[in-house]
């Protein structure tokens, strides 16, 4: 008798989101039954023949034909609850792909991920994900999708299904523990990257220990996950979505915990003009699920992402894994090319497990009271830490003011229009703070609408805001200065395009934090430090967004993120409207833009990007330059000691 696959999972999950209020804000597309066509585009007729004959057997028969597969227990019901399973993730593909929703989350059970053409396994019987990207193929004509299979266990079903396919990139992080773990299969490691043509489209990302939490998960995504899907450029993202990775999770054993979901499914949000279809696979710690879930779909909806827990240090063991995997696909991707990958044999855990092996067994009625007790322990951990994680999201997500030039009006609707500030109280701020800063008249009164968002934003009845400023370094220093004096102790501030950088130097304050990209140059400031790489095209983007901003940044954990754009700035539109996209996984997606390009154009796709539209198509991917990529290096090589999610790539220096 299977006692963690049940019910409950889908009733918890639903109750929950009833309890958050996000089922009223959803969009709710009937179930139906997959037919036999869209089951048979994965299966074979002869698996499909078994599962439809349990329908009328007895119990005996179905101990009977349950025997011959791994991990698997049939129902007289369960053929027809696959079937939904399968139809209900057909329905959610169907529902984005005609543009009735942005995106959506599939709740089903069984499970489908371990199935394979010809076997039940797992708890699966059909693989309702890799049904999904078939019919996504043959019914939409699409020639990339990329499944994220983010449970515990390695979706072994999927891999074997897509492994000589190059439109389906399937990537799968799981426990391992150099094969000791189910399904305790050699290709499930690192180095099975696919077959024939399909050879890199195959990433397996082996947990070689639990207790990974928070930051190995974000590490594998900036130096493995995320580099690969902006290359691969997807038409259409799938996620196996197994919250059995999450803490308190019996068969995981890891540390995630919930709000990681989010920053993962914000990321995913960036792919495939926002096409993304979230499946339910795994979870089985009823309160980590259900939670889980909820942060998902929060996220989905377009909610502030709660900010990030834990330090932000992934553990060497994840460091060696991720390694390997790039070393393992580096003649398969344009964006490994010039990194330094080796092969890391002699791994940490390895003598962890000789250990492990000469322990004694403790017996069945012993663990299981251990993990009753441990399974108590994590339910009250996660009462108090959703409590203390979730936050009141501001009445407004995105403002901006009245401005002289009339664009305003041009801008999405969602966008709120704010008063500027009175001049006589801007003058009287100014020489009472700022003097020091403002020398000219008309950057006084370029302050006034600047402050007046700025200060929504502090005060958090706004989530964001964008404002025009004919001197944007001088409004930055202000709305730095204005920040810390507010109360906001960690500012990221990242400057796009050529300007100069006012640092703040005001007596008894701390100093920020400050990133600097600019068409000329691509400096970079950190606490003081200054180095300069020289011309910084659009197509080193990626590596320097994904290979070192995004992974300083989530070290350094802002509570406000301050982005000034410029004139001769060698980025694209399309790039910074996907770095403001990228940038809103921090400080609670508390944003302010300040920009001195009053170009329409510009000024449109921000402010988009900050109401939360899906991002611009990028195009074709052009690699990066190979002196961009050993300038970035030696930069993470410098830097990794104090911001350590950079050590996931480049030499380890732990």
């Amino acid at each position: 008798v299977c006692d963690i696959e049940v019910p409950e999972r889908l009733s918890f999950s639903y109750e929950q989101l009833k309890r958050y209020h996000l089922v009223e804000r959803c969009v709710h597309v009937p179930a139906r039954e997959g037919s036999e066509e869209e089951i048979l585009l994965v299966h074979s007729s002869e698996h499909l023949e078994v599962a439809k004959s349990t329908q009328t057997m007895n119990e005996e028969e179905l101990k009977r034909v349950s025997g011959n597969y791994d991990a698997f227990f049939f129902h007289p019901n369960t053929y027809r609850c696959a079937r939904l399973a399968v139809g209900a993730t057909l329905q959610l593909v169907d529902a984005v792909m005609s543009g009735k929703v942005c995106n959506g989350m599939a709740l089903v059970r069984p499970p489908g991920h371990h199935s394979q053409r010809n076997a039940a396994n797992g708890f699966c019987l059909f693989n309702n994900v890799a049904i999904a990207a078939e019919y996504a193929k043959l019914k939409y004509g699409l020639q990339r999708i990329l499944i994220v299979d983010w449970d515990v266990h390695h979706g072994q079903g999927t891999q074997y299904i897509f492994e000589e396919d190059p439109s389906v990139l399937y990537f799968s992080w799981h426990r391992y523990e150099h094969q000791e773990f189910w399904p305790s299969l050699k290709e499930s490691d690192y180095d099975a990257v696919g077959l024939g043509k399909g050879k890199g489209f195959n990433i397996n990302l082996p947990w070689n220990k639990v207790g990974m939490g928070n930051s190995d998960y974000l590490a594998a995504f900036f130096h493995v996950l995320l580099p690969m899907a902006f290359e691969f450029d997807p038409e259409l993202v799938l996620v196996s979505s197994g919250y059995d990775s999450g803490i308190g999770d019996p068969e995981g054993q890891m540390s995630a915990t919930p709000e990681v979901f989010a920053h993962l499914t914000h990321f995913l949000m960036q792919l495939a003009n926002g096409k993304l279809c979230v499946i339910l696979e795994g979870g089985y710690h009823l309160k980590s699920l259900s939670e889980s879930v909820c942060m998902t779909v929060k996220t989905l909806l377009g909610d502030p992402v709660p900010e990030i827990t834990g330090e932000m240090a992934p553990c060497l063991s994840a460091v060696e894994s991720i390694q390997n995997v790039r070393a393992a696909h580096k003649p398969y991707w344009k964006w490994l090319m010039y990194e330094d990958t080796s092969f890391l044999q002699n791994l940490s855990t390895k003598s962890h497990l000789l250990k492990k092996a000469n322990t004694n067994p403790s017996t069945e009625q012993e663990s299981k009271m251990t993990n009753n007790d441990e399974a108590v322990k994590v339910e009250r951990f996660l009462e108090l830490h959703m409590k203390n994680i979730l936050f009141p999201v501001p009445p407004i997500k995105t403002a901006t003011t009245t401005d002289s030039e009339g664009s305003a009006h041009l801008l999405p609707v969602p966008v709120h229009l704010v008063k500027e500030m009175d001049k006589t109280e801007i003058k009287a701020l100014v020489s009472g703070f700022y003097a020091d800063l403002v020398k000219e008249d008309k950057t006084l009164l370029s302050l006034g609408s600047m402050l007046a968002i700025l200060d929504k934003i502090l005060k958090k009845e706004v989530c964001n805001g964008i404002a025009e400023s004919p001197t944007a370094a001088v409004s930055v220093a202000v709305a730095l200065r204005h920040s810390v004096r507010f109360g906001f102790q960690r500012v990221l501030c990242i400057f796009v395009g050529d300007m100069q950088i006012i640092p703040n130097t005001e007596d008894g304050l701390p100093y920020c934090f400050i990133l600097y990209l600019g068409i000329w140059s691509f400096t970079f400031v950190l606490n003081n430090f200054l180095l300069l790489l020289k011309d910084a095209e659009g197509n080193d983007f990626f590596s320097a967004v994904l290979g070192f901003i995004l992974p300083v940044a989530y070290s350094y954990q802002p509570n406000l993120t301050v982005i000034a754009v410029g004139p001769n700035r060698s980025l694209g539109i399309s790039e910074i409207s996907l770095l403001f996209a990228l940038l809103q996984g921090l400080a609670e997606s508390r944003i302010f833009a300040v920009i001195e390009d009053t170009e329409i154009n510009l000024m449109q796709s921000v402010a988009k990007a900050l109401v939360g539209a899906s991002t611009p198509h990028f195009g074709v991917y052009v690699p990066p330059t190979q002196e961009k990529v050993n300038k970035i290096k030696i930069l993470r090589d410098q830097f990794q000691q104090e911001w350590k999610m950079l050590q996931c790539s480049g030499k380890l220096s732990i």
